[in-house]
Parts: structure tokens; sequence; C-alpha cells
């Protein structure tokens, strides 16, 4: 039987992540992998902390902590953010582990010797007034390509090309900002890209079903002409390379952080006594789909260079079969960005608002064809007609109401007849399109599909009206509750991929014993609804107790929407 692989981008070390970040990798990737869960399928969903690089060094800096002490209360401070918004990793690991070095220096060993890196003497930028060199972050100046003036010596943020420091003009130290700097000879390690390019080429173009967006930034890289990459800095927070003459150097960031995929899954089975089961993921793994999730700019790091790190390396470790890429989200027009902390951070959000409002909205939004804005009067509008109205609304109105007239047990009433048969019909065909959405990776139109089957379970409710019926066939009334009762716990189970924590407060509507486990659903996984189940609507029996849940989503006002544009910015409503 096929396992399924997952993970998300590794979320950079320097502070809380922002919505955007969420929505591009890890949140779709936790819905996905709560879905196959759900589906009796083996998941090992898996994601860490990118802990190396000049950024953590920065930002440590400014903290005043040193760099391994910053990274450490920063890991436990994502971690508990992500618990927050429910995201169900198997293990969230650290790219500074014992077991991402030990790969690390053991994929740097086996690219050496089939002869895939080569020694060369390059220039450096070095800094009088710091004495030192400047690995790429610590450069800043204006991007060659499209004029923006803060561009980084690795990657302009601004029109994401990369770069290396030497392309920068008028460059400057990040440290203190002096221009007194110069270029010296330092010897670094290459990634001999190119030598690889055709493989990458031939894996890439293999890939029929991969996302146009993914396909197409990874072949617009091959196309220009895939360069070597250095793949070692001049710093000393990072992965030593221990190569004779390489003392003092570090490897690369963007080289250690995607071998910290199969590091964090080595850190999980470690950590469980599980031995080398780590392996039987990663290394020979013909039984295992392995499925990545990315924002787009992190695209060509999984599309190129960490597969040409596996392929060069002449070992059976497993490539990506799947990777959903995803554009941007952007706020109000302008970037979520970490560094100039605009837009909504994940903490923040939990502040005034529980994960769920968060998980759907993003999810029905989800920047997959283009990039997406988020604004808070979208934001309310769509909670409170989807969430408040739709889902919420319906679930009150039919608990309070038979509780009002039947008591708190389910009632049993008539044989179900036309408008049931209809209406079960309409739920096998959305059901099977629901499917098929998160199969595909398609979440927008998931949540869309979701959305509907709650409209259907609405339009039922208006056509059958039992708060009618009961003046002239209570028996009908009955029949007609009792349905809606069994919907209700449909919603609890197809919905529990996008919104966990409304699924646990519908499952624990009914009084079904030893038959519902009330747990978080993401880890063990509540049995998806069969196609028979949803014709026969059964779940919930005549006589089963039940209770009327507090309000599952309170509507959201003019003054929230106010009040948030005040706290986070807004420079103009859309």
């Amino acid at each position: 039987m096929t396992k399924y692989l997952i993970t998300s981008a590794l979320p950079y070390i320097n502070g809380i992540k922002h919505l955007g970040n969420l929505v591009g990798s890890m949140l779709p990737a936790d819905v996905y992998a709560r879905y196959l869960r759900q589906q009796g399928h083996e998941v090992l969903f898996i994601c860490a902390t990118d802990e190396h690089g000049t950024p953590a060094e920065l930002a440590a800096l400014d903290a005043g902590l040193p760099v391994a002490e910053f990274c450490r209360q920063q890991h436990e401070a994502q971690a508990g953010t992500y618990a927050g918004f429910k995201l169900s990793f198997d293990h969230f690991g650290r790219s500074s582990s014992p077991q991402n070095r030990e790969l690390t220096q053991h994929f740097g060993h086996r690219l050496a010797d089939n002869g895939y890196i080569e020694e060369r003497v390059t220039k450096q930028v070095y800094s009088r007034a710091d004495e030192r060199f400047l690995p790429d972050r610590y450069v800043i100046g204006t991007c060659p390509h499209c004029g923006y003036a803060a561009a980084r010596g690795d990657q302009c943020e601004n029109c994401t090309r990369l770069l290396d420091p030497t392309q920068l003009i008028n460059p400057r130290s990040a440290l203190g900002g002096s221009e007194d700097i110069e270029f010296r000879d330092s010897r670094h390690l290459y990634l001999l890209q190119s030598r690889l390019a055709p493989r990458l080429r031939d894996w890439i173009t293999s890939r029929t079903d991969w996302p146009t967006l993914t396909t197409s930034i990874a072949l617009k890289w091959l196309n220009e002409g895939l360069e070597d990459r250095g793949i070692t800095r001049d710093l000393d927070w990072g992965v030593p390379v221990d190569r004779d003459g390489f003392e003092g150097k570090v490897y690369y960031v963007w080289f250690d952080a995607p071998i910290e995929y199969i590091g964090a899954t080595k850190e999980h089975s470690d950590a469980r006594g599980l031995g080398d089961d780590w392996r039987s993921w990663w290394y020979d793994a013909s039984d295992v789909r392995y499925v990545q999730f990315m924002a787009k700019d992190n695209v060509p790091f999984h599309t190129i260079t960490f597969p040409a790190t596996i392929m060069g390396s002449g070992e059976p470790w497993k490539v990506a079969d799947y990777i959903k890429g995803f554009n941007w989200l952007n706020y109000y027009g302008g970037k979520f960005s970490t560094s100039r902390r605009h837009g909504v951070f994940m903490d923040s959000a939990l502040e005034i608002l529980p994960a769920d409002y968060w998980r759907y909205f993003l999810i029905a939004n989800a920047p997959e064809s283009d990039d997406a804005t988020f604004t808070w009067e979208h934001f309310a509008a769509q909670v409170n007609k989807d969430l408040a109205d739709n889902l919420g609304n319906f679930v009150n109105r039919v608990l309070t109401f038979s509780r009002k007239r039947f008591g708190e047990q389910v009632p049993a009433g008539a044989e179900a007849g036309p408008p049931e048969q209809q209406l079960t019909d309409q739920l096998v065909t959305l059901l099977g399109e629901y499917q098929s959405c998160l199969d595909g990776l398609q979440f927008r139109k998931a949540a869309q599909t979701l959305r509907t089957i709650w409209s259907v379970a609405n339009s039922y409710l208006e056509l059958k009206s039992p708060w009618l019926e009961i003046r002239e066939d209570p028996a009908a009334a009955q029949l007609t509750l009792r349905t809606a009762m069994n919907l209700i716990q449909l919603f609890a189970l197809i919905s529990e991929p996008i919104i966990p924590d409304a699924a646990r407060t519908l499952r624990g509507i009914f009084d079904l014993g030893d038959a519902d486990d009330l747990g978080d659903a993401g880890a063990a996984g509540s049995p998806w609804p069969a196609l028979d189940d949803v014709r026969s609507l059964s779940w919930v029996a005549a006589g089963t107790p039940f209770t009327v849940p507090p309000v599952l989503f309170r509507k959201l006002t003019d003054e929230d929407i106010e009040a948030w544009r005040e706290r986070f910015g807004a420079e103009t409503a859309a």
C-alpha cells in the first residue's frame, strides 16, 4: 500500500511567520495530510525550522542573544504557534540538529566523490569596518536586474532573481551600513549543477501532472542556462564543512535546509526509538509518494538545487513525486513581509480569532492560479456568509428547534421520501467532487465544494420547513430534523481537514458512545464517509442523545473590521 510523505517549506527562524507563509505551504499540506489520514493511509507529515544562514545571525545580534539560544527560543515559539493553528506535523524539527549535520556532510562527500563538487577561488565581499568576510545576506545593494535599492546579496526580494553579492550595485554591509568594503579571494565549494541539467530536465518534464506554476519556474531556470552554485560560506553558524582546507567555513543554508526534510524524519525516528524506520521513507522507497508544498519563491530550490543534490549523490534517495507551488498572498495590494512586519502574523491572528476562521478563509482563497489579496472586508464577509450563516446557523437552527419540540434525543419520524432521495443524490455527487479536489490538491475548489454541500443542506431545510411541517404532520417534521442531524454528522467528518476544531465540536454533539473519538482527528483520523453511508444518512439513529453546542462561529462586525484595520494597517479598502 502506498505511503504518503508530505513536507511543507521550512519556515525561517527569524520570527513568527505571517498568513502568507501559512497559506503558501504549511496549511494546505496539513489539509492534505488530515484528509489522507481519514482515508486510512499511512502518512508522515514533516516540517522544521530553517535555522542557518546570515539572517539568523543578524536577528540574534539584534536580540542580544547567542545565535544557538536565539534559534532555540524561536523554534519553541514557532512550534507553539503552529500547534495553535492545529497543524498536525508528525515531527517539527530543526535544521541545526545533529541528524541534519550528519546528513548534510554525507551528501557533501557523496557529491565530491562523484565529481559534482569543485573548489573555486572567488571574490568575496570583505568589510574593512567589520574586519570580516560578508556572506551574501550580510551585503545589501541595488539589484542589477530591477533596480531595487535594498536587494540582498543572495536574492532580490522585489524581482526574486538569485544574485551573487558581487553583482550588487553600490554594495554595503548589512551589519553597520559601511560602504568601506572590498573584494578578496576566498576558496569555496561549488555544486556543478550545470552537469546535472539534462537529468533535471528529464525529471521535470516527466512530471506531467505538476502545476503549471511549478513547472514553468523550473524550466525557466533550465532554459536560461543552469549555473553552478556556491554551497559554502565564510560563517561560524551552520553545518561545518568537514574537508581539509575549509576549516571555519559552513555549508550554504540553501544546501543544508532541504536535506533537513530527511534529517527531521531521522529526528522523528530517533525520538521515538524507531531505529532506521526513517530510511523506509527516503531510501529506495518505491512504496512512498512524496508531495512537497511551497510558495513560488521556494520552487527553484526544490526543483533544481535539492534534486540535483540527491541525483548527484548517486544513491536512491526519494525525490518529489509532486510539488505543489503557490503564488503569494498579498495584504491590501502589498506583500506580506516578515522583515518589514507588514501584514497579519500568525500569533497576532490567533489573539483575535480562533484558528478555524483563518484556516477556512485562507484555503477558500488559496493563491493557486494567481496572487491573492487579503483584506479585512473580504475576510469578514466570507466568514459571516460561509461559516456563521451557512454552517453555524444550520447547526443551531436544527438542534435548538428539535430540542424545543421533541426533547434532547434524535427524533424518529416517518420514512425517507423523494426530498431525501434527491438530497442524498446531490450529496453523493458533491462528495465525489470534494474528494477529487482534495486528491488533486485543488484547495480553493475543495472549499467551494464544501460550501456547496452546506448550502444544499440549507436548501433542504428550507424546502421541508419543519417549523411548518410540525403543524400538520409531526412525523414529517421529525424525519426532516433527523435527516438534518445526520447532515451535521456528515459535516463533522468532511470538514475535519479544513476546520478541525469545529469538526471536533460537531462530533461531540451526538452521544455515539465508543463509535466516535473526540481527540484531534488530524493524528488518528476519523473515518472518511463512504458513499453508501451518505446515501442512507444513518450515522445518528433515532433516540440518540444530543446537546446544543455554543455558537460555532460568531458574526464579525464593522467595529471588528475598523479595529483590525487600525491595528494591522490597511492603506486602502478593497
